[in-house]
Order: structure tokens, then sequence, then C-alpha cells
């Protein structure tokens, strides 16, 4: 930290400042290639970036269903991701967190029901929805992806939703909580 008179700089905070204010003035196109520019030249930096930008939903085929799935925080454990088709880990990780078996058939359900959403409102896309266990209840995340490509122009449009569901089984009630 640098001092000058009574003002405190921070060289990290200048370089997060700099770094963010750069990646906000990029193109979408070319946002993933200069992160990755960013990240190489600041390290020091690289979690407060990442836990600052939102980066495009990378897709992943499981192989075993044969279907595409979204990657995320959401359904990452280290670096392996779940597949919401077969509860699978890839690459394969042995005690990776899976949701409880009452959770695992809501989110099939879930995952069937928004697939059909997907396809009829968007026409088209990836979606996937991950589900976990909380202390009092549980949280989904619905995510969907659409990739465009118009005669002149291309795009993708990136959505994420996790509602959070405390349960009070003694009043046969629940709180919801969504956010978009």
């Amino acid at each position: 930290q640098i001092f000058c008179g009574s003002i405190m700089l921070d060289p990290h905070n200048d370089q997060l400042t700099c770094a963010l204010d750069l990646l906000r003035r990029m193109p979408p196109q070319k946002f993933e290639h200069v992160l990755q520019c960013v990240l190489d030249v600041a390290p020091q930096i690289s979690e407060a970036v990442l836990s600052s930008v939102d980066q495009p939903m990378k897709i992943k085929t499981d192989t075993k269903a044969g279907r595409d799935y979204l990657l995320s925080d959401f359904n990452r454990d280290g670096d392996s991701f779940r597949s919401p088709w077969t509860n699978v880990y890839d690459p394969p990780l042995d005690d990776g967190v899976l949701p409880s078996e009452r959770l695992r058939s809501l989110e099939i359900d879930a995952n069937n029901a928004f697939d059909q959403y997907r396809e009829m409102y968007f026409e088209g896309g990836i979606s996937s929805v991950y589900c976990w266990d909380l202390d009092q209840g549980f949280a989904m995340a619905i995510l969907i992806k659409k990739t465009g490509n118009a005669a002149s122009a291309s795009g993708c449009w990136d959505s994420v939703h996790v509602v959070e569901v405390q349960e009070r089984p003694t009043a046969k009630a629940a709180h919801y909580k969504l956010t978009s």
C-alpha cells in the first residue's frame, strides 16, 4: 500500500479497477480472450477479477446420455462438472457432491420441464437445472443458453435463475427466494 498525503492507494485495487474497466469495454466476442490476457498479466488479481465478472456459460456433452449440458459453479466440484442427465461427474470424481434422492428426482423433472420450455419459448439453445440440499430446504439453479447466428450478426444470451426454498415442515409452508 502506498500513502499519498492522507489517501491510501492500493496497487491491487488500482489494477482491479483498470482490469474491470478494460473488460467492460471489450466487444463480447473478444471477452474470453481479453480476460485470459488480463489473468496472465496480473495473476495476483485473478480471484477478484473472476468473482467480479460474468463469463459466458460453456457447453459440455454427456456422452452417456448423448445430450449437452451447461457448465457453471452450480454443478462444479473441483475441476469436474456434474451432468444433469446422468448425475455423473466429468472428469470422473469419486466423492463429488450429489443431490439427495428426493432432490435428484426433482432435478430430473425440472430438467425435462425446462428443456421443453426452452425449446418452445426460445426455439433452441440449451438448458440445465441443478439442485442441491440446504440445511432447512433446498436450492435450484436454472440455466439457459441461446446462441444466435443471423446472416449479419451472431450473439449469445445466458440466463441464470436461482430459487432458494426454505422449508418449514411443521407449518407445511415454505419461503421462496428467486434471484435472476
